[in-house]
């Protein structure tokens, strides 16, 4: 039997420098279980159970979350907190290593926003709008984006997420700090990616908001 098609919200990261000659393999497993254990607690600081969202998929150097299409778990949610909260860990991981340590355990990530239709067949998943995700995720601007910022992420989120989410003004969704700066080309078509250099969270209660569950509604 086919695999049919069901709709998640893609997040997609992918860290920086992974195959530096410096990053010996245990240095590339801490920096992997930073990476899980990170993407993990921002989820918690929006309110996202681990319910919500398919088992990570491991890609080597970055980790792919997909996430279901459940009212309590909107798509700005994954704008504000989420990724702020993942701005906010990676600083703090990073202000905490000593000036020996920091070129080969300073974690940076390119992080990517899409949804959209998507296939499992028990192998993996797969499916064209996970190719736009991985296409952005891997643009040669996005990677030069995060070389030219201090910051320790970068943000590019698709067409789809910019005029259906970002374009709307939604609290804590700065539309003027993103530009339509990637392009891609997937399936002949010409796609768009808007990139963003977010900031840690605003506040510190921002960290522990939590959805009410539909019990509690």
């Amino acid at each position: 039997m086919r695999s049919v098609p069901v709709h998640r919200s893609i997040l997609a990261v992918d860290i920086e420098k992974s195959t530096a000659a410096s990053r010996t393999n245990p240095v590339k497993e801490e920096l992997r279980d930073e990476v899980y254990s990170m993407l993990e607690a921002s989820m918690r600081a929006a309110g996202i159970r681990t319910g919500h969202c398919d088992p990570f998929t491991d890609r080597g150097d970055g980790v792919l979350a997909l996430f279901h299409p459940v009212d309590e778990v909107p798509k700005t949610l994954l704008l504000n907190p989420l990724v702020p909260a993942l701005v906010q860990l990676l600083v703090d991981h990073n202000s905490s290593l000593p000036d020996r340590d920091r070129y080969r355990r300073e974690l940076r990530l390119r992080v990517v926003l899409h949804a959209g239709e998507v296939h499992f067949d028990g192998k993996g998943y797969f499916g064209e709008a996970l190719d736009l995700a991985f296409r952005l995720l891997d643009a040669p601007r996005l990677k030069l984006s995060l070389r030219r910022v201090a910051g320790p992420l970068v943000l590019a989120v698709s067409d789809i997420i910019y005029w259906s989410i970002v374009s709307q003004d939604y609290d804590g969704i700065p539309r003027a700090l993103y530009e339509p700066v990637l392009r891609v080309t997937v399936a002949g078509r010409r796609r768009t990616g808007w990139i963003h250099v977010p900031g840690p969270l605003a506040a510190e209660p921002a960290m522990t908001a939590r959805v009410p569950s539909p019990q509690a509604a």
